[in-house]
C-alpha cells in the first residue's frame, strides 16, 4: 500500500475540520500548513461565545441574500478568516504557509491571505468569485484544485474560471 501524498493527507484533514462548521448554508474548513506541519485550523461559524446559526437560523437566508453577495451581512466568519485569527491569537506566523481549504476563497479571504503572504492555496470545491482569482494571480500566489479523496462529488466542484497552477 502506497503512502498517502501530503496534499491528499491535508485535504482529508480539512474535510474533517469542516464538520465543525455551524453555518446552515455551506460547511467550509481550512488549514494553514508549513513544512508539512499544521499551524492552524479554521471552519466557518460565528465568533466565540455567540449563538450559532444552527440554533437561531441564518440571517442571510432570512433576508434572501444570494451566495457571494453582501458578505458583511452574516453573523459568521469564514474558515480562512478563522485560520488567520487562530494563528494570530497564538502567536503563530503563517507567512509562507500553504492554505488548504474545502472551498475556493472569496475575495475578502483572498485579500487577507495575500497580506499574510501565504505561499500556495489548495482547494477542493469551486466558489464563483472571479475577482479573487484575478487578485491571487496578480499577487503571484499559485492556486491548485485537489479533489477531497473519497468524497462525494459536489455540484460546485467544477471551477471553470479558476486556472490550475
Amino acid at each position: 500500500m502506497a503512502r498517502l501524498p501530503w496534499p491528499d493527507y491535508f485535504m482529508h484533514i480539512v474535510d474533517l475540520v469542516r464538520e465543525r462548521s455551524t453555518c446552515l448554508r455551506r460547511h467550509v474548513g481550512a488549514l494553514a500548513v508549513r513544512d508539512n506541519r499544521i499551524l492552524a485550523t479554521g471552519y466557518n461559524g460565528v465568533p466565540q461565545g455567540l449563538t450559532h446559526c444552527l440554533d437561531i437560523g441564518c440571517l442571510r437566508q432570512k433576508l434572501a441574500i444570494p451566495s457571494g453577495q453582501r458578505h458583511e451581512i452574516c453573523r459568521g466568519l469564514h474558515a480562512e478568516q478563522n485560520v488567520i485569527i487562530q494563528a494570530a491569537s497564538y502567536g503563530i506566523n503563517i507567512q509562507g504557509a500553504d492554505i488548504y481549504t474545502t472551498t475556493y476563497p472569496c475575495v475578502l479571504c483572498c485579500k487577507m491571505l495575500i497580506n499574510c503572504r501565504v505561499r500556495h492555496i489548495y482547494y477542493a470545491e469551486c466558489y464563483p468569485d472571479e475577482l479573487s482569482q484575478s487578485m491571487l494571480q496578480e499577487a503571484g500566489i499559485p492556486v491548485t484544485q485537489i479533489a477531497i479523496p473519497n468524497a462525494d462529488p459536489s455540484p460546485s466542484a467544477a471551477c471553470d474560471h479558476v486556472g490550475q497552477s
